[in-house]
């Protein structure tokens, strides 16, 4: 719910901007959920690690601001069809993969607590807002969280849901009752929309997901063999384009969710959230047309507040990552307010030049420090 919830529109317009039609957006949106269900599904079976799947949200904000690079649907699949070829050979390439994976600790968990920082603010933010809604989900939620912890989240949302569908009324239903279907798109390869969209959606997605996905599992201490990742996200994005999806990748903030200690006190036993969720996604897949008019319907503070209620305890073991090392401190924290600024520079997000900020500081002040 947090992974379609948070992003699902911004899918829509992105979509859109590059010249699909509603039929067609909606049409991505599902087989965006269909992939990233499957590969949430057989991968995490096949390594027995939670790694969690998503589509990228950055490459979505990136199709908003290239409405200019093209109008022609078929042009912009062509273009989706060329990013997925480039994830799997970055998948094929070891040395490439390596270098994604050899993030410090203490860098990483700085920029997952950066990440989730803004969104665990959430609820106290809709507290005053949305009163009516967020203090009974807040109020279940503490309740749960001392008498059934796993439960907590879960009650949270179904206490959200209920006031969203009372506010709204009986609409939510009745939008909800056409299902969107997948629709072929004939891919164009066209080579202006090649280099103006497919590379660019490429690094992004590479740098804005995939890179935080590898060092959000570190935090946790799982080590996530890039290979099959890679290759996995890269043909499911190739499969997805093909029905107007974008690209999938590995998860961030969500994955933080079900590779944290909420999903399972057993570190071996916590893939199986993973596996769940990827059912979840094609059970939304399928029920697009209700869960997009119950958000759609929402306050858009609402679902966020969800979010940050379930990833309290990611910041807690994100912030503690960070600072254990009292020679990593300064570039960590460092990496932990660039990320948490939300900035975007050259198309890039926050988190990617938290790592950048984060690693310069960390190699300048070791060779900075004298040896004794």
């Amino acid at each position: 719910m947090t992974g379609f919830a948070s992003s699902f529109a911004l899918v829509i317009a992105g979509l859109t901007a590059v010249g699909a039609s509603d039929a067609q957006a909606a049409s991505g949106l599902v087989a965006l959920c269909i992939a990233t269900g499957v590969t949430c599904i057989v991968l995490p079976m096949l390594l027995r690690i939670p790694v969690s799947f998503a589509w990228s949200t950055p490459g979505a904000a990136l199709l908003v601001s290239a409405a200019a690079t093209t109008q022609q649907f078929g042009a912009a699949v062509g273009a989706f069809l060329v990013c997925g070829a480039l994830i799997v050979v970055a998948g094929l390439w070891p040395t490439f993969g390596r270098l994604i994976t050899s993030i410090p600790k203490p860098i990483a968990s700085a920029m997952l607590a950066g990440i989730l920082f803004p969104i665990c603010i959430a609820p106290v933010t809709a507290a005053v807002e949305q009163p009516a809604i967020a203090i009974p989900m807040v109020l279940v939620w503490l309740l749960l969280a001392r008498l059934a912890p796993r439960w907590a989240v879960p009650a949270a949302m179904a206490v959200a849901v209920i006031g969203i569908a009372i506010l709204a009324g009986p609409s939510v239903i009745e939008s909800s009752a056409v299902l969107p279907a997948l629709e072929f798109v004939p891919p164009v390869f066209d080579p202006a929309v090649i280099v103006g969209l497919g590379l660019p959606l490429f690094v992004v997605t590479m740098a804005g997901q995939n890179v935080p996905g590898f060092a959000v599992m570190s935090t946790f201490g799982y080590e996530t063999p890039p290979r099959p990742v890679l290759v996995a996200s890269g043909v499911g994005t190739l499969g997805s384009a093909l029905f107007g999806g974008h690209a999938i990748n590995l998860a961030a903030i969500t994955a933080a969710i079900m590779a944290g200690p909420e999903a399972s006190p057993d570190p071996e036993r916590r893939w199986r959230a993973t596996v769940s969720a990827g059912v979840s996604y094609l059970v939304l897949g399928v029920g697009a047309g209700f869960a997009a008019a119950i958000v759609h319907a929402s306050p858009p503070i609402i679902i966020t507040a969800v979010a940050g209620l379930a990833l309290l305890g990611a910041l807690v073991t994100s912030v503690t990552g960070a600072l254990e090392e009292p020679a990593s401190r300064i570039p960590a924290i460092s990496t932990f307010l660039v990320t948490a600024s939300g900035i975007a520079v050259v198309g890039l997000g926050s988190a990617f030049w938290g790592l950048v900020v984060g690693g310069l500081m960390l190699a300048w002040l070791r060779v900075r420090t004298p040896t004794r």
